[in-house]
């Protein structure tokens, strides 16, 4: 028996699967082993407090996906083995979100974590149950450390209908990037604590360049929010393009825990030409408080960047963005990013004046295109915070990435 077979009969078995493996759960089952190897620089530019936070350490992420067993309703299992090491920190410098803490001011050793979660299919649609990763304008979970964050509960996906597509489910427990528990959900900013976040909504197509969704998420006893979008891709001709991303939500409470008044609007526009992106966006807060949305998840926003999402209360903000592919020049793998946001008319608490930030980044990229280190990607991550409320802040990441399939 191959290992394949034996890893595959594993998961099969410990999900309580039908005992006789279909041809298709083994023959479309896949596996991969990723390695990351992250660095994390933030200086706070401060003197008189906390300056510093660096971190070094090494995760790998072993991703084990089944296929489906036949017949009306096919069953599979995916797992996801997680390991974190750390390679470098101090009780001085910890606190970067790729170790968890010892307790102690510093960070542990090492950390590991598993997400197992059980499938079915029916037709073209799909239900999940128990560790579960997705983005959507709702709800969305985060990969932006060294190892990713997951929710636990049930994720429903539909389509059935040509050009839709449905999506819903519920959580009731999350697991941030560095921990090895999951806890209850927490509003960004708002605070208050639910065992539960119900969520639903879908995509429609029109035409092959324009799409519209609209979603709907609560998360129990603190805030409800919907949210509608509309994607445009308009070809321009000869390598040209303009795409426009338009956002808007409204929030409101949900219970007695407090009231909650939000609506967000953004925009981004982005004219491709050849291996050049321009873009330019605009986000707006309204209300009395600032964009809710889970904590340690990542919102759907057009300034939610590299630290900043600029959602705070009335808080106005723009951007300039500019992206080059060297494949267009022959240097295929190799990508370069920088933009500028700045935003004002924050609104806080005990200042005569308003608040302001701006934020710059720049990403370079490369992965390696073919030989023996094809799928070797390096990346450097550069950020710079300025504010007259928050702190000053600069950052630096560097992450070394292989992905390795095993079958």
């Amino acid at each position: 028996m191959t290992p394949r077979t034996q890893l595959v009969g594993l998961l099969m078995a410990g999900s309580a699967l039908p005992s006789l493996a279909q041809a298709d759960f083994i023959d479309d089952s896949k596996a991969s082993l990723e390695l990351r190897n992250y660095y994390f620089n933030r200086d706070f530019r401060q003197t008189d407090a906390r300056d510093k936070s660096a971190e070094w350490a090494q995760g790998f992420i072993l991703r084990m996906e089944s296929g489906y067993t036949a017949g009306t309703v096919g069953f599979g299992v995916d797992a996801m083995g997680m390991l974190g090491l750390k390679l470098d920190s101090a009780d001085g410098t910890a606190g970067s979100g790729l170790l968890p803490a010892d307790g102690s001011g510093g960070s542990q050793d090492q950390y590991g974590k598993l997400a197992v979660t059980a499938k079915a299919k029916i037709s073209n649609s799909t239900l999940k149950v128990g560790a579960l990763q997705l983005r959507s304008p709702i709800v969305s979970s985060n990969d932006s450390r060294l190892l990713p964050q997951t929710f636990q509960g049930a994720l429903l996906n539909v389509q059935e209908i040509d050009k839709l597509t449905l999506q819903g489910g519920k959580f009731n427990r999350i697991k941030a990037n560095s921990s090895t528990d999951y806890t209850d959900m927490t509003a960004n900013r708002i605070g208050g604590t639910s065992d539960s976040f119900m969520f639903g909504g879908g995509d429609y197509k029109f035409t092959p360049e324009l799409t519209a969704g609209l979603h709907y998420g609560t998360l129990e006893d603190i805030y409800q929010q919907y949210y509608g979008t509309l994607v445009h891709m308009l070809p321009l001709g000869d390598g040209q393009s303009l795409k426009t991303d338009l956002r808007y939500s409204q929030s409101r409470e949900d219970g007695n825990f407090r009231n909650i008044d939000n609506k967000a609007f953004g925009a981004m526009f982005t004219y491709t030409l050849g291996g050049h992106a321009f873009g330019a966006g605009y986000q707006r807060m309204s209300g009395d408080d600032p964009f809710p949305y889970i904590a340690s998840s990542d919102p759907f926003l057009v300034n939610f960047v590299q630290i900043n999402d600029f959602a705070n209360t009335e808080e106005r903000s723009w951007q300039a963005r500019y992206d080059y592919n060297f494949a267009s020049i022959g240097i295929p793998g190799l990508t370069f990013m920088t933009r500028y946001i700045s935003g004002d008319n924050v609104d806080v608490a005990a200042r005569s004046s308003e608040g302001k930030e701006w934020e710059r980044n720049m990403d370079i990229a490369y992965v390696v295109q073919g030989g023996p280190l094809k799928n070797l990607g390096l990346k450097w991550r550069n950020a710079t915070v300025r504010s007259n409320f928050g702190n000053d802040i600069d950052e630096n990441r560097l992450i070394l990435s292989y992905t390795l399939a095993l079958w």
